[in-house]
């Protein structure tokens, strides 16, 4: 089944050439101008991934993903002309998965969006159906995620980092294997952004955060049960 992809852009140009390279590759993709329709759309399909511009016309890329978020775990690549670091940041701390600076190469768009997908909807054949360590429970094949029984709403890339923590109970992992687990090593951004997905992981895990640990100048631990 074709995945679907909404293409939230302003600029017809840029529009018009990721759309033409994402159905090349034999997506369904679907387009907004602005951020009003796309949250029209958002709530009419089911996409597997957006595409989201910053700067849009009626409701901006921030309020949307802010938006989708509250119900959507849906993996989202912002799309920025600004260089600002704190504006990336920005987007993280509201749930984005990834970020492309405009003016962006196609084919560097089309490899983010093959990653976030792959890594959507792969099955970990290495590990168990189910996670569990104290009141935290992770099912990968539907990818939630429970907290004392009740359903917490993580984003793709935060799931990504708990269940790769947790496969890794005890061991420390550096920020730059998390870079290179969850955006791979063309990654360039900067290392803050792990501390920026994790301390959003913090809060919706609640007490049950204590089992995270920082292991200061170097990483993370999940720490083994007692």
């Amino acid at each position: 089944m074709q995945s679907k992809i909404l293409i939230v852009e302003d600029e017809t140009i840029l529009r018009e050439i990721a759309k033409d390279y994402l159905i090349k590759e034999k997506y369904e993709v679907y387009e907004a101008t602005d951020g009003e329709h796309a949250l029209a759309l958002f709530e009419e399909y089911l996409f597997d991934l957006i595409i989201l511009d910053i700067m849009l016309p009626k409701v901006d890329g921030w309020s949307v993903c802010r938006k989708i978020r509250k119900t959507s775990t849906v993996p989202i690549i912002m799309l920025t002309a600004r260089v600002d670091e704190d504006d990336t940041l920005h987007g993280f701390e509201l749930g984005a998965d990834d970020y492309v600076t405009k003016p962006y190469s196609p084919p560097i768009l089309l490899a983010r969006v093959k990653r976030l997908l792959d890594s959507r909807n792969r099955k970990n054949e290495l590990s168990k159906d189910t996670l569990s360590n104290d009141g935290i429970s992770v099912d990968f094949s539907s990818r939630t995620v429970k907290v004392d029984g009740n359903n917490i709403n993580l984003t793709h890339t935060e799931f990504e980092i708990l269940t790769y923590l947790m496969q890794n109970k005890g061991i420390v992992i550096t920020r730059e294997q998390l870079i290179s687990k969850i955006w791979g090593y063309e990654y360039n951004g900067d290392d803050r952004t792990i501390n920026t997905h994790i301390r959003n992981l913090r809060t919706k895990l609640g007490n049950k955060s204590k089992w995270i640990s920082t292991i200061i100048r170097t990483g993370y631990k999940f720490e083994e049960s007692l």
